[in-house]
């Protein structure tokens, strides 16, 4: 017998479903009038915006009190005027992009008169479950309707207040330019959530995104296809060539230009030949930054005055302005460190040496892996990607940023003139081709 809420949230799965369908044949100029007119909402209507963040900030203040809400997680609830702004830009930048339905990936005759179409299609019914970030919301939203996509959204009840207005304007977007409303549903507590991932009928991809336990709980309770990342541990690794000075910066940058971020630099790894020098340019560049400092045993033989590191601290995610600094004895031992602790999500090496650059980019496996450059470009808008619906370290159709073609797959389309497959079996068969024709 199913309750009252199962019911609904049913019905909302369907509805959905039945707004992916239309939406997927929709014209390209349709789905972008809606993102125009969301963008425009959003700013005409920024003070409501704010009003409902500062709801959730106030409701949130008991929760980072009694712990149960990070610091990390409550600045990322945080909204402000730049931060919209950041939205509106988003939803602009998507909306300049191709059509990510209108190109043909294959195009190929097989024989006189038979061709072979390899066409890009949406996944379908999108189920995105996030936390705190309300600006996840619109992103998601975004992609998904560009992408002719309909999602399911679920954000933390701290930040219920933000992603109802948010997805509000989003919905009358979509009304405004004669799209169903039914392409963005929000799901509004962990019940819904039980229900919604027993549904692989119905629900094509689960997308979490927050922290690992939220991620492992998903990926343990459905069987729907999940895609994500648990953590985001990411290191930078400076080799014995590497330019000090850009090394310190980039370090500063991975590390402090938004520490809650999931590619936000962990651990840093320091070829010994350069230790000497380089650990008190880390040190004194950061420790005055506020960033607290955790070194191996041969690291705090040059900076004693920082926290021993733990074995627990080379797999840790902080989130925070935390950094453990690890000295290795050459590219080798930082490799294996890097295989032992990494995370998948993104890894960098800071060196002038080609041929040591060459090797690190080729054996990290992980989603990104960066020469002289922040950990911190591991992110969907600053691809191109307009926005992103999350960093994926899976090793399915889409890793590292997600934007819309990881909201794609794909349908073969065959045309013939009534052809057989008898005349191409057998002895004397007649050949296939693979001639490839433009698209």
């Amino acid at each position: 017998m199913t309750t009252n809420l199962e019911q609904d949230v049913l019905a909302r799965i369907a509805d959905a479903r039945s707004a992916a369908t239309t939406l997927a044949f929709s014209a390209h100029d349709v789905r972008c009038k809606a993102l125009r007119r969301a963008a425009e909402l959003l700013e005409e209507r920024m003070d409501e915006i704010l009003a409902a963040n500062a709801e959730d900030l106030k409701a949130a203040e008991p929760m980072l009190a009694s712990g149960e809400l990070s610091d990390s997680a409550y600045q990322r609830l945080k909204l402000n005027r730049v931060k919209v702004e950041e939205m509106i830009r988003g939803l602009e930048s998507v909306v300049e992009l191709a059509d990510p339905l209108a190109r043909l990936q294959i195009r190929r005759q097989l024989d006189e008169g038979l061709v072979l179409e390899r066409r890009p299609v949406p996944l379908g019914v999108l189920a995105v479950i996030f936390e705190s970030r309300p600006d996840a919301a619109v992103q998601i939203s975004s992609l998904a309707i560009k992408s002719g996509n309909a999602a399911l959204l679920k954000g933390g009840r701290e930040s219920a207040h933000s992603v109802a207005c948010l997805v509000g304007l989003m919905k009358q977007g979509l009304k405004e330019a004669g799209l169903s409303e039914n392409a963005l549903v929000i799901l509004e507590n962990r019940a819904s959530i039980d229900i919604l991932l027993q549904q692989n009928q119905s629900v094509d991809l689960v997308i979490p995104r927050g922290s690992s336990e939220l991620v492992r709980s998903i990926q343990a309770r459905t069987r729907i296809p999940v895609l994500g990342h648990a953590e985001g541990i990411c290191h930078m690794y400076l080799d014995t060539k590497a330019d000090q000075a850009m090394a310190v910066r980039l370090v500063r940058d991975a590390k402090l230009q938004y520490p809650a971020a999931c590619n936000a630099v962990e651990t840093v790894l320091i070829h010994e030949a350069i230790a000497l020098e380089m650990i008190p340019k880390l040190v004194g560049d950061l420790t005055p930054r506020g960033v607290e400092l955790r070194g191996c045993e041969a690291t705090r033989v040059i900076a004693p005055m920082i926290q021993a590191a733990t074995e627990a601290d080379w797999d840790t995610e902080y989130g925070a302005p935390i950094l453990a600094l690890k000295v290795v004895k050459d590219l080798d031992e930082a490799l294996a460190h890097i295989r032992q602790h990494g995370s998948g999500h993104t890894e960098c090496i800071i060196s002038e040496d080609a041929a040591v650059v060459e090797r690190f980019l080729n054996e990290v496996d992980a989603a990104g892996v960066y020469h002289n450059a922040s950990t911190r470009f591991a992110d969907g808008f600053r691809y191109g990607f307009g926005a992103e619906v999350g960093i994926s370290t899976a090793r399915i159709h889409a890793r590292g940023p997600v934007g819309l073609e990881g909201l794609l797959i794909y349908k073969y389309v065959l045309k013939g003139h009534g052809h057989e497959v008898a005349p191409y079996c057998g002895e004397g068969a007649k050949p296939l081709h693979a001639d490839d024709l433009p698209l």
